[in-house]
């Protein structure tokens, strides 16, 4: 199949396909565990040791804006590591798998596509365009693309979405000073943050905790675990908060635009904040640390009691096992001499009997 190319829009001023123009945008996107799965298991059987990545087809419903994907497969992708603009796909598999999936479940349809990433590719924008046209006429929302990045490493949710929206920039000339509207209007697509959630029906939880049996540790305490999940999340809010510097610090050398939204959204954050320059709060937390800390030494200090007593009452049950040893077999010997010391003497009288008996049958022969 020969490459697919992209082409440049130059257009006067147009809506935006997935904000206006009597489109619904795209609200959030819930990912099922089965398309995780899925995803993991085609990575591995494709792409695993390598530098490729894995791409698939994303089956669901849509209900006002929110995308939620239940069903996915793989579809056959390669990609040339040195010309970007090289990629293929295979449509014939893609629109067998389609009437295949469609007669098992027909209310499931093309809501996107997934990658495993971990980034963003400059061949997912084609790779859009190919997918809209299996989405079906009727429908007014476009297609998401999700990020699912299958690294073990990762530990906050390992799903990223997309919307493709058009930012116009339009250009005009001055002449004299006026502005003249001979200029063109460039429409570009590009990718926008989606929140993406983790959802499961009854039966994939289910599924989904027979699955975890068999990788849970129970030889873990909850305490560890507990340390664990604390230790993942403030990974992850220091990932995001250098995330944020790389942006602002972008926007201020001025090599990426200033997004309104995204700056507002970073001023709800901080304003959420608690002031931590007032000195009652200061206190209660010095306090709170302090007594926490005196439980941890406490606990730690009868843990150690607890492991010297056993181990006193170990060696104790040793060293009466030994005892006993010792003294089973003194016992035995002294009873072992006992023994042949009755049996000498039994000896004895039966030879002194025998003696009386010969004597007396002497002595009767000798009457005789």
């Amino acid at each position: 199949m020969a490459p697919t190319e992209t082409e440049t829009t130059t257009t006067p001023l147009t809506t935006l396909d997935t904000t206006t123009g009597g489109t619904p945008n795209v609200v959030d996107v819930t990912v099922h565990p089965l398309v995780l799965l899925s995803a993991a298991d085609h990575y591995h059987r494709v792409a695993r040791g390598t530098r490729k990545r894995a791409v698939g087809v994303l089956l669901g419903t849509v209900s006002r804006g929110s995308v939620d994907a239940t069903n996915s497969f793989a579809v056959p992708f390669e990609e040339d590591s040195k010309n970007p603009a090289v990629f293929y796909l295979d449509h014939n598999f893609l629109e067998n798998m389609l009437g295949m999936f469609r007669k098992v479940n027909a209310k499931e349809r093309v809501v996107g596509f997934y990658s495993t990433g971990p980034q963003i590719r400059p061949n997912d924008l084609r790779i859009h365009a190919l997918l809209k046209r299996f989405v079906p006429p009727g429908a007014t929302t476009p297609p998401v693309f999700v990020i699912i990045d299958v690294r073990p490493d990762r530990q906050s949710i390992p799903t990223t979405a997309y919307r493709v929206v058009e930012e116009v920039d339009s250009g005009s000339t001055t002449t004299g000073g006026k502005k003249s509207g001979g200029g063109n209007t460039e429409v570009r697509k590009s990718f926008a943050h989606v929140p993406s959630l983790i959802g499961a029906m009854e039966a994939e939880e289910v599924g989904v905790e027979h699955l975890l049996r068999d990788i849970n540790d129970p030889t873990v305490s909850t305490v560890a675990n507990l340390i664990k999940a604390k230790m993942s999340g403030l990974s992850a809010l220091t990932e995001k908060l250098v995330e944020m510097k790389d942006y602002l610090e972008a926007v201020a050398t001025g090599s990426m635009k200033p997004n309104q939204e995204i700056i507002a959204n970073m001023q709800a954050i901080l304003n959420l904040l608690p002031n931590l320059n007032v000195d009652e709060l200061v206190r209660s937390m010095l306090v709170k640390t302090n007594d926490m800390h005196m439980v941890i030494y406490l606990s730690a200090l009868i843990r150690s009691v607890i492991a010297l007593h056993d181990l006193v009452n170990n060696k104790i049950r040793y060293m009466d096992h030994e005892d006993g040893t010792v003294g089973g077999k003194e016992k035995k010997e002294e009873k072992s001499g006992e023994e042949k010391k009755e049996d000498g003497e039994e000896k004895k009288k039966g030879e002194d009997g025998d003696k009386k008996v010969k004597f007396k049958e002497e002595k009767k022969e000798s009457s005789s």
